[in-house]
């Protein structure tokens, strides 16, 4: 069956109205059709490329990457995929799409079909272009938004520490990687001294900010590989990797001395306040996280019996 005139002009017509770029190439990779939505999106026009090599005359093509996937189309017999999420842009085109607003290049999925001859030989390749800005656009804002209320779930809003439940989570699974790891952790423990008089004389606002300055002070004394945390009203909770008691008292007196060493303007004049500090590295009698963090505990109560602003290590 032998293809008319008039049916190969109405071929051409379909092809020119799919919204979806279309190249066809030989083995040579010279390019034998280029449709409307190529036109339109490269400025060039068909009878610019017709016939040139696809590769020469779009320079910033991945010609590695794309004539591996040409390859292997024609070895499988059967067509090759690209998606976004691998690959985003293939062709460098701009995006014009309203909905997609803040992409600036299209981001494209790509379908390559090998095409036979009648004798049933590959000679040509279809690459069939479609522009998926706007669905990247929207799974990359639901995606960001996902990693927000994970963080927001995870994080203290007052003071940008993480908030007790996840903090706990740390240390349930530092709990656990130590008995199987061997590694050393430890707790820090600790509370602002006479808190109750900062609200009672200055207001629950000035409070607050005195307990926003102290976790600051925390944040710019710990590691990156600390785990800080507010605990609970006036209390915070430090877990410190790879870090054995000893070492933890050096952070933890360092921390007491910057504190205590803080004036804090307020409008009846400045105000000085100190913590008290409970140190518990993990030992072999502690059977579960809740042990460890009872030692802890205990431990910073045994600081503000010895009179506060002093750190105490559990026995």
């Amino acid at each position: 069956m032998t293809l008319e005139l008039s049916d190969f002009h109405w071929t051409m017509q379909l092809i020119d109205t799919l919204d979806a770029g279309l190249i066809v190439v030989d083995k040579e990779h010279k390019v034998c059709a280029w449709n409307s939505f190529m036109q339109n999106y490269s400025g060039v026009n068909a009878d610019q490329i017709m016939g040139r090599s696809l590769f020469e005359c779009y320079p910033n093509l991945p010609e590695k990457w794309l004539k591996t996937k040409l390859s292997s189309t024609e070895k499988m017999r059967t067509r090759g995929f690209s998606n976004w999420k691998d690959r985003p842009i293939i062709f460098e085109f701009k995006n014009f799409s309203p909905i997609s607003q803040g992409l600036l290049n299209m981001y494209q999925n790509m379908v390559i079909t090998p095409l036979k001859s009648p004798t049933g030989e590959i000679t040509h390749f279809a690459i069939m272009l479609q522009d998926v800005s706007d669905i990247a656009k929207s799974q990359m804002h639901l995606k960001r938004s996902n990693e927000k209320l994970t963080e927001l779930g995870r994080v203290d809003g007052l003071t940008g520490l993480f908030n007790r439940a996840y903090w706990e989570s740390c240390v349930i699974e530092a709990f656990n990687e130590a008995k199987t790891k061997n590694r050393q952790p430890t707790l820090v423990m600790f509370d602002i001294d006479y808190f109750k008089r900062v609200n009672d004389n200055f207001g629950h606002s000035f409070g607050d900010e005195v307990i926003k300055e102290t976790a600051s002070q925390l944040s710019k004394a710990a590691r990156g590989s600390d785990v800080c945390g507010r605990y609970g009203g006036e209390e915070f909770a430090v877990l410190l990797n790879d870090t054995t008691a000893d070492q933890a008292y050096y952070f933890a007196e360092r921390l007491r001395k910057r504190i205590e060493s803080l004036d804090i303007e307020t409008t009846e004049g400045s105000l000085k306040y100190t913590i008290s500090l409970g140190i518990a590295e993990l030992t072999t009698d502690d059977s579960n996280h809740v042990e460890w963090l009872k030692r802890a505990d205990k431990a910073l109560y045994q600081s503000k019996e010895a009179g506060r602003n002093s750190t105490n290590i559990a026995s």
